[in-house]
C-alpha cells in the first residue's frame, strides 16, 4: 500500500476492490445517491407539505445554505409502488464516497468512505433467547453509513479502521480486521441497521440487547467503486464536490410515534417476565431511534472537520 505521486492513484490503491458484505437476510440495499434522486425522492418544504418537488439527479436543486433548521427534508416517492421499491435500494447502483483529509498533524491521512442507503430498517432486540424485531421502531428514511481507513504519511501503510456503529463507533488496528488477496481488509454491514463491523457476528449494541447481526453474503458492495466528492487539503488539481454534499438538512422525514402503542403490538406474544425485559429494552433506547428521522448528511457530522468518536 506504498504511496505514489499522484494523490487520486494513492486513494483508490488504498481500497481497490475491499468489499462490504450485506448481510443474507437483508431488505434495504444501498444506492447510489444519483439512483435515489432520479427514482422519485422528494424534496419537501416546511408549510409547502402538499407540494413536494422532484429533485434534480446531482442534488442541485437542494438548499445549499450551510443550515439544519428543519424548513426542508428528503423523501421517497408519493406513490406505494415506488415508494416500497426504492425502500429496497438499488445494490448495482452503490458507490462509496470518498473524503480524504490529513490527520495528527500530517502524519496521517483519513480516507473515509460513506455509503447511502434510502431506508433503514426495523431494530431487532433479543429477549432473553428469542429475537423480535420491534415494528416501526428503529426505522426511517435515509440512511448514511461509513468506514475509515487511516493510513500513515511516512510509509503509507494501514495502520487503523474505524467502523462506525450508531451514535459512536470504534477503531481497530490493521491486525485485528479480516483480509482477502493479500491486502484488502473486509466490512460488513449490520441486519437492517447497517451498522458497520469487523466481523461476521451476532453483535449486541450497548448491552441492552438490540441486536446488529453481521454475516457474508452473496450480496456485496465493492467499495473500489467510488467517487471523490472531498480532498481539498491533498489533492493537487480541484475536487467539485456534488451539490448534495451541502446539502445540510435532513435525509428523510421527522414522524413521530405512539411508542407505546407498538409494545402492546409486540407484548401480546410474550409472557409477564418478558414484557418487562423488552420493555427495559425499548426504554434505553436513544431518544432518535424511537421516532423516524432521517440523518443529516456527511458533511454535517463532526468526523468531518474532526476526529472520530
Amino acid at each position: 500500500m506504498a504511496f505514489k505521486t499522484d494523490e487520486r492513484y494513492k486513494i483508490s490503491k488504498c481500497y481497490d476492490h475491499e468489499l462490504l458484505h450485506l448481510h443474507p437476510d437483508e431488505e434495504f440495499f444501498p444506492s447510489s445517491v444519483e439512483w435515489f434522486f432520479s427514482n422519485g425522492a422528494l424534496l419537501y418544504k416546511k408549510g409547502q407539505e402538499s407540494s413536494p418537488v422532484p429533485i434534480s439527479p446531482n442534488g442541485a436543486n437542494l438548499p445549499q445554505d450551510p443550515n439544519d433548521d428543519g424548513a426542508y427534508w428528503v423523501d421517497l416517492p408519493a406513490d406505494s409502488t415506488n415508494k416500497d421499491r426504492v425502500k429496497k435500494g438499488d445494490l448495482k447502483s452503490a458507490i462509496s464516497y470518498v473524503h480524504v483529509k490529513p490527520m495528527l498533524g500530517g502524519t496521517f491521512t483519513d480516507i473515509s468512505m460513506w455509503v447511502f442507503y434510502p431506508f433503514n430498517g426495523a431494530a431487532r432486540a433479543i429477549v432473553d433467547f428469542l429475537t423480535i424485531d420491534l415494528g416501526k421502531i428503529g426505522e426511517h428514511v435515509g440512511d448514511w453509513e461509513h468506514v475509515t481507513l487511516r493510513v500513515s504519511n511516512f510509509n503509507g501503510e494501514l495502520k487503523h479502521v474505524y467502523f462506525l456503529q450508531h451514535r459512536k463507533g470504534a477503531w481497530f488496528d490493521s491486525s485485528q480486521l479480516e483480509f482477502q488477496s493479500g491486502n484488502k481488509p473486509l466490512y460488513y454491514s449490520s441486519l437492517h441497521a447497517h451498522a458497520s463491523y469487523p466481523h461476521a457476528a451476532r453483535n449486541i449494541t450497548d448491552k441492552i440487547g438490540i441486536r446488529n447481526d453481521t454475516a457474508m453474503s452473496d450480496s456485496v458492495m465493492d467499495l473500489g467503486a467510488f467517487q471523490l466528492v472531498s480532498a481539498e487539503y491533498l489533492v493537487s488539481d480541484v475536487v467539485e464536490p456534488p451539490p448534495w454534499l451541502n446539502y445540510f438538512r435532513e435525509w428523510g422525514p421527522k414522524i413521530y410515534y405512539n411508542v407505546d402503542e407498538e409494545l402492546k403490538k409486540l407484548e401480546k406474544f410474550l409472557p409477564g417476565k418478558l414484557k418487562s425485559t423488552l420493555e427495559n429494552i425499548v426504554k434505553n433506547l436513544p431518544s432518535e431511534v424511537l421516532r423516524q428521522e432521517g440523518p443529516t448528511g456527511p458533511k454535517v457530522k463532526d468526523s468531518w472537520s474532526g476526529d472520530e468518536r
